[in-house]
């Protein structure tokens, strides 16, 4: 499969007015071979938007130039380039491919046409690398000139009265009506860009379903509907199947809507038309992971590795799929020899990795061996905050006093920058840990600590451990408190995770389980890994046994973060709610195994996780 990117032309003419040529020629060749078999035309808005994010050029500066790097960290193949000039009453133009794999420039035929169809020329040349092209939206060039514009300059002060004549001059042009939407979010005007949204909508098959798609994933954007979304990037996938891309985010938008197979088959989609890209073999593996296809997972990863053999992520991600799928065994040893082969990769996390895997067995000497190659991986590496790494794996693998100790150690770091930086994110943790011990006076007094050093700008770790420390309150009053920490509907993922935990330490099952049940249904198990445990706790507290079985079936793994504020709260209680399921499913020994794992890592007193005792 081409990827072919067509970068601004360059104005030869002596006009300095015809300037907005340069972006439209990109935009309508880019456009017109859109859909094409065997071809993937980068949309030109993407190379821009790429070029911008590194930092820029004066955006009339030949694309060549300009954008060639934007376009091969698009990852092209070939780039398109080419000049054009108004010259004795005629638009010529003239257009260059270069095939980035082999170097060979190829000079196109020249065009011309009248000054004003800008369209007809583009056309023109787009027909000399495929004859199979899909008509530009527009052929007002008034339209054409207001878009390309907005698309460069949607800041300017009269874009928004260039875009509504545009859609005047010509209402089925959707693209207009996605800009002045953007235009109008940017000025706070919702309801605006709503309604322009809507307007383009209502075209119908007027606009072609890839530009109906796009209106109705902005809409869906704006909105916040992950479902919307999900049907929006369904239709866009469906109308443009050539685009890698379309098919990429409608398998991240299945994975966070927990549709695994049809994520998987996104994936799938995407690969068979970027066979060559690593990244989407390494999504479709774990989509396909989550879907309980094992062997579409092994075959997606080696698809990886034969792609990146030097790469230590293949084997690190293979070694999370067995994590996932319960082969323990087989996870720790990848990890392990990823570890020893690869030491540097994120200064040693896959012994962590490893010893966690091994700590799931219940072994909790075996994984301390496993631990202290981590340990001495990141003491070679200087790691600052090693004591800190240590005091939570003593945490988690069940030693609360000696880990509580270890913490409070870091709680009276040296006073510098570093030592403060350290003792901020222990008095957060230490608060947490001991509220989970029962000892809300203490964890409130370790939180007002953590506030202090952490002034004048507070960690997410400092404010939660203050939210969450506060004094014992009803569901409806923890509500009002989440409101007041986050009142602006930009935070509202920091007020919803802080209720959340809140009702879940303050045993308020039956309200924290459709708070829960939100941020899960719009969460990707790979950036939230325990996500599920906590909503499956919820579920095991409020008498949802088929539910929280099908939300405990996977192991989470750690991410590159490793063991986090927020692992406690899952681990090892999913042990127990796995033990609690198994018995109300009649599986004995299915339970008998959960609660002598979770006997072996919950420490001296395992009423901190089960609450009433369970399996005693």
């Amino acid at each position: 499969m081409e990827r072919i990117a067509t970068v601004r032309f360059e104005n030869l003419g002596s006009d300095l007015a015809t300037d907005w040529m340069g972006r439209a020629f990109s935009d309508i060749i880019a456009s017109e071979l859109g859909n094409t078999p065997g071809i993937y035309a980068i949309p030109a808005v993407r190379v821009h938007s790429i070029e911008t994010g590194m930092g820029g050029r004066p955006v009339t500066a030949p694309g060549i130039s300009a954008e060639r790097t934007a376009a091969l960290a698009a990852g092209a193949t070939k780039i398109v380039f080419g000049q054009y000039a108004i010259r004795g009453g005629a638009l010529e133009a003239r257009m260059t491919v270069e095939d980035e794999l082999t170097g060979k420039m190829t000079v196109l035929t020249a065009v011309s046409a009248p000054p004003a169809d800008i369209v007809s020329a583009a056309s023109a040349l787009a027909r000399q690398i495929s004859p199979r092209l899909t008509p530009y939206g527009t052929r007002n060039p008034l339209v054409v000139e207001a878009h390309v514009k907005a698309f460069e300059h949607l800041d300017s002060p009269d874009m928004a009265n260039e875009l509504e004549k545009a859609i005047a001059a010509d209402p089925n042009f959707g693209p207009s009506y996605r800009q002045l939407a953007q235009l109008k979010m940017q000025h706070k005007d919702i309801a605006g860009a709503e309604d322009t949204l809507r307007q383009g909508m209502a075209l119908g098959s007027a606009i072609p379903a890839s530009e109906r798609a796009l209106l109705q994933l902005q809409d869906a954007t704006l909105r916040d509907d992950s479902n919307l979304r999900l049907q929006a990037l369904t239709s866009l996938a469906a109308a443009d199947p050539y685009n890698a891309d379309a098919w990429q985010q409608l398998g991240a938008a299945g994975m966070a809507a927990h549709r695994y197979a049809p994520a998987a088959d996104a994936f799938r989609k995407a690969t068979d038309v970027e066979p060559d890209d690593g990244n989407l073999w390494n999504q479709l593996a774990y989509a396909a992971t989550y879907a309980g296809d094992a062997a579409a997972a092994t075959n997606a990863i080696e698809r990886y590795r034969k792609l990146q053999p030097q790469s230590p992520n293949p084997t690190d991600s293979l070694g999370d799929v067995h994590l996932i799928l319960g082969h323990l065994r087989q996870a720790e040893e990848l990890y392990s020899q990823n570890a020893r082969k690869f030491p540097e990769f994120y200064a040693g996390l896959d012994f962590l990795k490893a010893a966690l895997a091994h700590l799931m067995t219940g072994d909790v000497n075996g994984a301390d061996t496993l631990a202290q190659q981590y340990f001495d991986a990141r003491a070679k590496a200087k790691d600052p905050v090693i004591e800190y790494r240590k005091a939570q794996w003593a945490w988690i693998s069940g030693r609360r006093k000696a880990a509580c100790q270890q913490m409070a150690l870091l709680v009276n770091a040296p006073d510098s920058a570093a030592g403060r930086s350290v003792a901020v994110h222990a008095s957060a943790e230490l608060s947490i840990w001991t509220l989970m011990l029962g000892d809300r006076a203490a964890a409130s007094e370790m939180a007002r600590k953590a506030a202090e050093l952490a002034k004048p700008a507070l960690s997410v770790q400092a404010t939660l451990a203050r939210f969450l420390s506060q004094s014992p309150a009803s569901a409806g009053e923890w509500q009002a408190r989440a409101k007041v920490l986050a009142p602006d509907p930009a935070q509202s993922a920091l007020g919803n995770l802080a209720l959340a935990d809140a009702l879940l330490l303050s045993k308020e099952f039956p309200a924290a389980l459709p708070v829960l049940q939100a941020m899960y249904d719009n969460s990707n198990p790979t950036a939230d890994e325990g996500l599920a445990i906590l909503l499956a706790w919820a579920d095991v507290k409020t008498g949802h046994i088929p539910e929280a079985a099908g939300l405990l079936k996977a192991n989470p793994p750690l991410s590159e973060a490793g063991i986090t504020w927020s692992t406690p709260l899952y681990f090892p209680r999913i042990f127990y709610l796995r033990a609690v399921v198994a018995e109300k499913q009649g599986k004995a020994d299915e339970a008998r195994e959960n609660w002598r794992i979770f006997h072996a890592l919950s420490g001296p007193d395992p009423l901190m996780w089960g609450e009433e005792g369970e399996g005693k």
